[in-house]
């Protein structure tokens, strides 16, 4: 069966009809996949039964494969797979239960942010649940000439603990991600290395200031593009079905899991996430050691 592309919205996403992942695919096949996740930027797989072989070989295809640092989180014996759900694992609440209630992309908080992620749905409330995905091509180019020019030459600093929910989290669990993470900085507009094209790149969860600005002088200008850049028509909101695959680009998308469900009902995601290019550098570290995708 060819394979059909929909789009799901004005701005980003479309759905890929007549793939089964489950079964081996041609070169042919997956350079039109490739081709549409490049374009579309969120690709959407529904009805895919797939076992987490499966879901490991489809997303390998894509490029090497991030493990999730914590294994407490990581599905047994699949270390490629983290678990992103309110179950209860060993013992206790997951602490992947509220991750992503904030505008961002996978990532670029480290010097390797991830190049895309697969997030396949196993359970789903009835109602909500929802993700959203934000275009940061459209974010960029819809600024003035006069800000791109600016923003083309800033960098910003990325800082986990910037997120809302690090107070709900484990402490000891987020001691020792902050110790293997300190802040880095990032160009605040990248240039995506396949396309060539120019996004935003700043996200209310972790960007805190501009380089060489102080945090107060920062916030109104990055308050602004935070707002700016998730204007309704610049994004695409999916409503999980059982056994959905969907997969977006960190480079030029942000993404925010939406908290409008019932948390007493099961919620449970297999997410794999595809390392990325080297980009930025740990924060006061000098200019000139810098890897920018903004050069």
């Amino acid at each position: 069966m060819p394979l059909k592309i929909r789009r799901l919205s004005y701005a980003l996403g479309a759905e890929i009809i007549g793939a089964d992942l489950t079964k081996p695919m041609s070169e042919e096949a997956f350079a039109e996949i490739r081709h549409a996740f490049h374009e579309h930027l969120v690709l959407l797989f529904r009805d895919q039964v797939l076992t987490p072989e499966q879901h490991i070989a489809f997303s390998r295809r894509f490029g090497e494969l991030d493990v999730h640092p914590f294994s407490r989180y990581n599905l047994p014996g699949y270390p490629e797979v983290l678990q992103i759900t309110n179950h209860v694992i060993d013992g206790k609440p997951s602490d992947t239960r509220n991750t992503g209630r904030q505008w961002h992309s996978d990532l670029s908080f480290t010097t390797r942010p991830a190049l895309g992620s697969l997030l396949y749905c196993k359970e789903v409330p009835e109602v909500g649940g929802n993700t959203m995905f934000a275009n940061m091509y459209m974010a960029y180019e819809t600024l003035s000439p006069g800000l791109r020019e600016m923003l083309d030459r800033l960098w910003a600093v990325h800082d986990m603990s910037m997120g809302k929910d690090i107070a709900n989290r484990d402490p000891a669990f987020m001691a020792e991600m902050k110790k293997k993470n300190p802040p880095v900085a990032q160009p605040v507009v990248r240039i995506h290395p396949e396309t060539g094209r120019k996004a935003l790149y700043v996200s209310e969860m972790v960007t805190s200031h501009f380089e060489g600005w102080t945090f107060d002088e920062s916030r109104p200008l990055l308050n602004y593009l935070f707002a700016h850049s998730v204007q309704p028509e610049f994004t695409y909101r999916q409503q999980w079905r059982p056994h959905d695959l969907l997969m977006w680009d960190n480079r030029s998308a942000m993404h925010l899991a939406v908290a409008d469900f019932d948390h007493s009902t099961p919620r449970h995601m297999l997410r794999t996430q595809i390392s990325g290019e080297a980009l930025g550098r740990v924060a006061g570290q000098p200019a000139a050691q810098s890897t920018s995708a903004a050069a």
